[in-house]
């Protein structure tokens, strides 16, 4: 059987370096696959999406539903869950939403949609990356932002409140975890019929590294925006669950209720 070279990108973030670590360090039997990893913001692996850049990529839920005529849907590997969503925040609980100036994360990151969803009167909105935008509250460029990955643990070290948890507003409305990430597959005949294997050497990762909680800590920390021991437990915590080994019925309900909600108010 020939090998398959696929190449791989996914956020520097806790959540999905912990989640590949075991694939890409010979800590499992990759079989006849091998990988080139790269590494970027999500927002930026949106973009790439858009380019048909990579074989198998991180996206976010908003990107991937415009993306589902050329991506698959993996099962596995995927950010869902409860109480793990987006933050408004900002220096003070009467900033104006109508009229803040509001950095989000990306374009096409499902932070943006959420706070489409949620606040659709919000139209100043600024697109920036997600490490910019508590530095940015805090220097006064922005009134207020929506903040992801570790700055859910840290928005108060930079004078910040928390005006809207858009996570809860979203388990209220729906009953569903909130699904905020993906791992999605080209749509390439080439590639696409692998699908269940890669899933499957996803999950042996994924399960690898709940096993051997301190192999993955070093590739974790080179890469990791926040470093305490504390926070990186916590993002690990919230983001990687039952859900990044099976979306399972609930997540692909989820899934679809995005979608739905996106398409009635005209946002896809």
């Amino acid at each position: 059987m020939g090998g398959h070279a696929l190449n791989l990108a996914f956020s520097p973030c806790p959540n999905d370096t912990f989640i590949f670590h075991a694939l890409l360090h010979d800590c499992i039997d990759r079989g006849p696959f091998s990988f080139t990893a790269f590494m970027d913001d999500v927002e930026t692996l949106n973009q790439e999406a858009f380019r048909e850049r990579f074989h198998l990529t991180k996206l976010s839920f908003f990107a991937y539903l415009h993306l589902k005529d050329r991506y698959e849907l993996l099962d596995a590997g995927a950010a869902l869950g409860y109480g793990c969503g987006p933050l408004v925040v900002a220096k003070s609980k009467d900033v104006p939403l109508s009229s803040a100036r509001i950095a989000v994360p990306g374009a096409y990151t499902t932070a943006h949609l959420l706070l489409r969803l949620r606040h659709p009167g919000a139209l100043n909105i600024e697109i920036t990356r997600f490490d910019n935008i508590l530095p940015g509250i805090e220097s006064g460029a922005y009134d207020a932002g929506v903040i992801i990955h570790e700055g859910r643990f840290v928005y108060p070290n930079y004078g910040c409140i928390e005006i809207v948890d858009l996570g809860a507003w979203w388990e209220k409305e729906t009953g569903l975890p909130i699904p905020l990430g993906c791992i999605a597959l080209r749509r390439e005949p080439s590639i696409i019929g692998l699908k269940e294997n890669l899933e499957r050497l996803i999950r042996n990762s994924i399960q690898h590294g709940f096993d051997n909680r301190a192999a993955s800590r070093d590739f974790i920390k080179t890469h990791a925006q926040e470093l305490d021991d504390g926070v990186i437990d916590s993002h690990i915590g919230l983001y990687v669950n039952r859900f990044s080994l099976s979306l399972g019925e609930e997540g692909r309900k989820a899934v679809a209720t995005l979608e739905e909600m996106a398409r009635c108010r005209n946002i896809l």
